[in-house]
């Protein structure tokens, strides 16, 4: 259980991948990692310069942010350590 605890960099990256990996707008991804709108600009910015996200134009004036194949596997390296060290969503350090 978190009480009063911040989220590491990586466990923010995580739930945004995770809600952009179907597609997803910025407001959708905010909401659902629980960001502020600061927040997703700066992760936003980071994950597309780093090829993590990918932006598509999906209708005017609607943008959908999608997870490239490298998110994905950025993905599924953060939970494989995750499961190593014994975490899981209810628990953490």
């Amino acid at each position: 259980m978190r009480v009063n605890r911040r989220r590491s960099d990586i466990e923010i990256i995580a739930d945004m991948l995770k809600v952009g990996e179907n597609g997803a707008g910025k407001t959708e991804i905010m909401y659902s990692a629980n960001m502020s709108y600061r927040q997703i600009q700066k992760y936003l910015g980071y994950l597309m310069a780093s090829g993590f996200i990918d932006k598509m134009k999906m209708g005017n004036p609607s943008v959908t942010y999608q997870v490239t194949d490298s998110g994905l596997k950025l993905m599924q390296l953060i939970s494989n350590i995750k499961e190593m060290l014994g975490l899981d969503e209810n628990y953490s350090l």
